[in-house]
């Protein structure tokens, strides 16, 4: 079994064409099909089934697709070790985040990191709290930030950074927009701008609510910070956003209100595997996270 059957074999099936495949792979359609024959023949199974152009894995070939993309993967990783080995400082981090810290702090720490190891690369991967949490499970990332700290997944260790406070975010125009602070229960009874169901944001928002004698009325609900915003602007509803994601970013026509009591926090922090190593480069970025959170001062 040579390693250029198993490349061939994954672009197979992944687009489930043989022609498409030979294409992204800029080889001959007669060259794939040569090595899938070879590579069933040294098995001696069926992998895929023809229908016409188009071809689908067998159950024993789908079987076969998870095994070899697990050891196609460990391939790749093994290269890209040994070629960061030589030099940390110019590998590759894959990280995940939500979307509420995307607007200052994920930029901010990937900027300064640049100043320090100029030539460093960054995979990024936007998504929900357990998207995040499942992608560092299974190796897609390899760090995530995230808030709160999940508390009971052993295969992830995580390391809070900082403690932020959630603010409420109003339209310029509603009645409580001029005051300097506000209680969180004086919301009561407002159309509330929410995250979707299973966003760990709206969850937080949900049960501080709860916990001050009231259910939010949800009239809208936004995938991402920005939208949230958007809404809110709009005069459509209120909103509690983590303050951090205001710092240089507060929409036209609202304002932004601390909450007296009670405060509202969420702990921010970075979540790693516990089942594999961190790449050197993704170690030198581990440590900078650490270190630079160490004391906000530096990173305001």
């Amino acid at each position: 079994m040579e390693l250029r059957q198993i490349e061939y074999f994954i672009e197979v099936a992944q687009r489930e064409h043989m022609t498409e495949a030979a294409v992204a792979l800029h080889v001959a359609q007669s060259a794939v099909s040569r090595q899938i024959y070879n590579l069933e023949e040294e098995l001696g199974v069926q992998l895929f089934i023809r229908e016409g152009r188009k071809i689908k894995l067998t159950p024993i070939g789908n079987t076969f697709l998870i095994h070899m993309q697990q050891a196609f993967d460990m391939i790749e990783r093994a290269k890209r070790e040994m070629a960061e080995s030589m030099d940390p400082e110019k590998g590759t981090i894959r990280i995940g985040f939500p979307s509420s810290l995307a607007s200052y702090i994920l930029p901010k720490v990937i900027s300064d990191f640049r100043e320090v190891y100029p030539e460093a690369k960054f995979t990024l991967k936007q998504g929900s709290y357990r998207y995040l949490i499942d992608s560092v499970i299974k190796g897609n990332i390899n760090m995530a930030l995230i808030g709160p700290l999940p508390p009971n997944e052993k295969k992830i260790h995580g390391e809070t950074l900082f403690i932020e406070q959630l603010v409420a975010l109003l339209s310029e125009n509603h009645p409580l927009a001029k005051r300097k602070s506000i209680k969180l229960n004086e919301l009561q009874g407002n159309p509330f701008i929410v995250y979707p169901k299973g966003y760990v944001l709206r969850e937080l928002v949900m049960k501080a609510c709860k916990l001050n004698g009231f259910e939010p009325e949800v009239a809208f609900e936004g995938k991402d910070t920005d939208a949230i915003k958007g809404l809110v602007a709009a005069g459509l509803g209120v909103t509690l956003i983590p303050e951090i994601s205001l710092i240089d970013s507060l929409p036209r026509f609202t304002v932004r209100l601390p909450l007296e009591e009670p405060s509202v926090t969420r702990a921010v922090g970075v979540i790693i595997p516990t089942e594999r190593e961190l790449m050197p480069t993704e170690k030198l970025f581990y440590k900078f996270l650490r270190e630079t959170f160490a004391t906000l001062e530096g990173f305001q």
